[in-house]
């Protein structure tokens, strides 16, 4: 069997209408056998190739892609936002370098209908898994950047991932509310926040409420099955609180 024969797979639409979208946001000429590659599954190339021998796949682009990829976000976030510090910024990057968001901008672009993937994978819908959609993504911009190099790369994420650097300053601190309601306590130069956490019901059925003090301040409450889920809930009423004015002097407690 031809390496030709090998690589067709009827589901998928042909991948030289990806390289033509590819070329439209980026403004490159996208080589279509390494885009192939980048589409290809592990799955599909395990199964598609012959004795030992195993089709090349997107894993190798996809690490580039990863790489390339949080560059070309830190660089905009740095541009974007010159008076945050490197704790501000960080979970503001990891809002947008994620497999979530990696998945849901490779939606956006149709590329699910282009990957290749095995038997098993297609049977338990692949094309539209996020773990799937994420290194495709990054596997195509590992692409971009090896056709147009980095100015390549920048247009097409930017094109691409341009909707997530807007609402970034807001998905930062919810990847995790105590860390992000910490950073904002050092911004401020007040106490680093307190937790007390409350519980009731049976073993079988506790309900924990917390609440969250900076200084002599106390914050909301939050209410969860479990005391992490509790205190995430009520970091984030005082983050969301704390952002929206500054703080008054508060004693060292």
């Amino acid at each position: 069997m031809s390496t030709k024969r090998a690589r067709r797979d009827l589901t998928a639409r042909p991948v030289e209408e990806l390289a033509g979208t590819l070329y439209e946001l980026s403004g490159t000429s996208i080589d279509v056998p390494l885009l192939l590659r980048a589409v290809t599954h592990r799955s599909y190339a395990y199964e598609k190739g012959q004795g030992n021998a195993v089709l090349p796949h997107n894993e190798r682009q996809e690490l580039l892609g990863d790489s390339v990829l949080g560059l070309v976000v830190t660089d905009e976030l740095y541009r974007r936002h010159p008076d945050l510090t490197e704790g501000q910024l960080t979970p503001i990057k990891a809002s947008i370098v994620n497999a979530r968001a990696c998945a849901q901008v490779a939606r956006s672009i149709g590329l699910g209908a282009y990957v290749l993937l095995g038997k098993g994978e297609l049977g338990s819908g692949g094309r539209d898994k996020d773990s799937i959609l994420a290194d495709a993504m990054e596997a195509v911009i590992g692409t971009v950047y090896l056709c147009g190099g980095l100015p390549a790369a920048q247009r097409f994420i930017l094109a691409t991932f341009g909707d997530l650097f807007e609402g970034s300053l807001e998905l930062g601190p919810g990847l995790d509310w105590k860390t992000s309601l910490q950073e904002l306590c050092v911004a401020f130069d007040v106490p680093a926040p307190r937790y007390v956490v409350a519980e009731a019901g049976p073993d079988h059925d506790k309900i924990f409420t917390a609440t969250v003090l900076v200084g002599d301040q106390a914050f909301g409450s939050g209410v969860g099955r479990n005391k992490k889920t509790a205190e995430q809930r009520v970091a984030e009423i005082a983050w969301r609180e704390m952002s929206q004015r500054p703080l008054p002097d508060v004693p060292d407690a």
